[in-house]
């Protein structure tokens, strides 16, 4: 067993030696982050505020240093570009637990700086978050938003608009994500109003947070003077959208539509459905402010909500707003229960007027239809059209002008996914969309189109339920892709 005077010695020796590794750390920071030399009156020990009770157990210490230092080396390199001065009134949005990036900027001479995070930490940060900023609009010169958690967080179109209400007009906002592809990153811009790109570029993790962001794109925005709110309730008026290169990306990849005519058309379209190319399997869709699914002619519940877009359509752990348009009464009934889908109990339609609803079976299918008690599909028409060369059960329903309640449901930032089984009248509803610029807001479209398609009980036969060829089917997905949504073949 040691003697007392023995084990004092070694313990006193750890505590100086501690003490010169710390002394050596700070030497590192001031000579090769902050450019300055150790002649200091503080000794090149960290300049802490006299009432900041910094606790970090020794686990922690590196990490803290090279956070620090990371943080450092950035606010130096925006200073040196013009984007942060020492003079800044500057804001750390959900920053660090211990405030790194606010104890960064005040150690490089940008003294007026603050954070917010869920918890406080007097007196760098103070309780906020970035979904509900706790200061004035224009207050900051500088925001600064780092380790990705614009992207994580689950308010996000709120957290960019906070940053742009927060930030003085010729402000700068710098952000930083977790780089992956464009069509996230215009994405990401998106979110963001009255503010333009001034830069971008892409850094290494550093290192501190390898694990979770290895790879960080930074970006550079400022708000303008004059706010000029980027389109927030609809798509173009003239009916063309406007392409950006990574959307035309999408649809050159997207799976080639079926140029000839199937002769087993009930086969053929449910094998392509293997080929289709979803756009979350091919693109990061995390910054859309909001995910919205229309399902235009839904009929029950199981139909495809629940048998196809809720299993099997990749939602990339987003939470879908879920529309059910569909007009048959008979159909109603299930969604009374079904809380996390709204349903329009009405007609899909070019205006808002009372319509004809026919339900008819294809030939051959009445009989199989009542065997399996299964319902017919429906079609409408305006009621002075009415026919009753279409044996079947006729009502009188709503329909409501469809590209109208689009336009102001949705908007560009969202992410919007449709599928549409409208028996013929998508010949009525795509140029009406593409009229009004509706069709702009549209991201996916999976789309049944009707045509006069041979037959599977009378070979040789042709339905006489729809008038419009596979050609003109054809000319309607061509003319989709062509204004920039990406539409498949559905069945």
């Amino acid at each position: 067993m040691e003697s007392p005077p023995s084990f004092l010695r070694k313990t006193m020796v750890r505590v100086l030696l501690l003490g010169l590794v710390i002394i050596l750390v700070r030497f590192a920071y001031v000579v090769t982050i902050t450019g300055e030399s150790c002649n200091r009156g503080d000794f090149c020990f960290f300049s802490l505020p006299n009432n900041l009770n910094l606790v970090i157990s020794p686990a922690d210490d590196l990490h803290w240093i090279k956070s620090v230092q990371f943080y450092s080396s950035i606010f130096h390199d925006l200073i040196s570009e013009g984007y942060l001065s020492p003079e800044s009134k500057t804001l750390c949005v959900e920053t660090t637990a211990l405030g790194q990036e606010v104890f960064s900027l005040r150690e490089i001479g940008v003294k007026n700086s603050i954070g917010i995070s869920k918890k406080a930490y007097m007196p760098l940060v103070v309780r906020g978050q970035g979904h509900a900023i706790p200061f004035q609009d224009n207050t900051f010169d500088f925001i600064f938003s780092g380790g990705g958690r614009l992207g994580k967080s689950l308010k996000q179109l709120e957290f960019a608009e906070e940053i742009t209400r927060t930030l003085k007009p010729q402000g700068f906002a710098v952000v930083h994500v977790a780089a992956t592809d464009t069509y996230s990153f215009n994405s990401f811009l998106d979110l963001f109003n009255s503010c333009s790109l001034v830069k971008m570029r892409d850094l290494d993790g550093g290192g501190f947070d390898s694990s979770s962001m290895p790879h960080i794109r930074e970006f550079v925005i400022q708000k303008v003077a004059h706010q000029t709110m980027k389109n927030s309730g609809g798509g173009a008026g003239d009916g063309k959208c406007w392409i950006p290169g990574y959307k035309r990306d999408l649809i050159r990849d997207a799976e080639p539509l079926i140029q000839e005519e199937p002769l087993k058309p009930w086969i053929t379209l449910k094998r392509n459905i293997q080929n289709v190319k979803y756009i979350p399997s091919m693109v990061d869709i995390r910054f859309k402010s909001r995910y919205v699914y229309v399902d235009v002619g839904a009929r029950s519940y199981g139909s495809s909500i629940g048998s196809w877009f809720k299993k099997l359509y990749p939602k990339q752990n987003q939470t879908f707003d879920v529309f059910a348009i569909e007009a048959d009464k008979a159909f109603h009934h299930e969604y009374k229960i079904k809380k996390k889908v709204q349903l329009l109990p009405f007609a899909a339609w070019v205006r808002n007027e009372t319509l004809s609803f026919e339900i008819n079976h294809d030939p051959g299918k009445e009989v199989e239809a009542k065997a399996m008690g299964s319902r017919g599909m429906g079609r409408i028409q305006p009621v002075s059209k009415s026919s009753s060369s279409l044996a079947g059960e006729v009502n009188l329903i709503q329909g409501f002008d469809f590209a109208d309640w689009l336009n102001k449901s949705v908007r560009e930032r969202d992410f919007v996914v449709m599928k549409m089984d409208v028996e013929g009248t998508e010949f009525d509803l795509i140029p009406r969309l593409i009229k009004t610029g509706a069709i702009c807001l549209i991201d996916e479209l999976f789309l049944e189109c009707h045509y006069n398609r041979w037959q599977r009980c009378c070979p040789g036969q042709r339905s006489l339920k729809y008038n419009k060829t596979y050609n003109q089917c054809l000319q309607l997905f061509t003319s989709l892709r062509q204004s920039g949504v990406l539409v498949h073949q559905w069945w």
